[in-house]
């Protein structure tokens, strides 16, 4: 769910400026899945940029206390919202942890990396959601260890109806600051692709598997 539209457009106008987004549709990128696609998003590129970083942090902690109250701890992804996670945990004066996306094979085995305190409620921030599923398994790491995990945070999602569909089944709260459709919006108002680009755009995320 996109809370403010305002802060949509703007956090999509951002990613573009820095390129942390790319639109080329007529040069499709290969995504490790093997799908074509017309867009490739980065958002650890926005830590390089301070202006833009203190922006989505600040905009990601006033909604995680909007939406989610204020909770014990603040919990990132790993590796792509370690940072971004720690700058919203940060901002709110909160104990920061990570998720790894497996147990480390040596030492002491961790999967989740800091102090969190048993039944501690817990929201998770994420950098990007596709298609949801190693997201939802940093929940299930959280839950595993004794979290109350509220909600999840992320800076873009592309709206796959198979993400939506995961957050739905495990019934997971997802908000985000912007979303697929609201940066074709962006993209297109500023003129930063065309009519027909936009079209070749929506009809990528209608069958992204297949597409291209």
């Amino acid at each position: 769910m996109i809370l403010d539209k305002e802060t949509a457009k703007k956090t999509a106008e951002l990613l573009l400026q820095i390129n942390a987004i790319k639109l080329q549709p007529q040069d499709p990128f290969t995504w490790a899945s093997g799908w074509k696609s017309p867009i490739y998003c980065d958002n650890r590129i926005t830590l390089s940029y301070p202006a833009i970083r203190n922006y989505l942090h600040q905009e990601m902690a006033k909604q995680v206390e909007t939406i989610y109250g204020k909770p014990d701890a603040i919990a990132g992804v790993a590796t792509g919202a370690i940072g971004i996670g720690m700058l919203v945990a940060d901002y709110l004066n909160l104990p920061f942890v990570y998720i790894r996306p497996e147990a480390k094979k040596h030492g002491r085995q961790n999967k989740i990396e800091g102090y969190l305190e048993p039944g501690s409620s817990v929201v998770v921030i994420e950098d990007l959601i596709s298609t949801g599923m190693s997201s939802l398994k940093a929940v299930d790491a959280l839950k595993e260890a004794g979290a109350n995990v509220k909600g999840m945070l992320a800076i873009f999602t592309y709206g796959f109806e198979k993400s939506v569909s995961a957050f739905k089944e495990v019934n997971i709260d997802l908000n985000t600051l912007s979303d697929y459709s609201n940066l074709l919006e962006q993209a297109a108002d500023t003129k930063y692709i065309t009519e027909e680009e936009q079209a070749t755009l929506e009809n990528w995320r209608k069958d992204p598997a297949n597409w291209g």
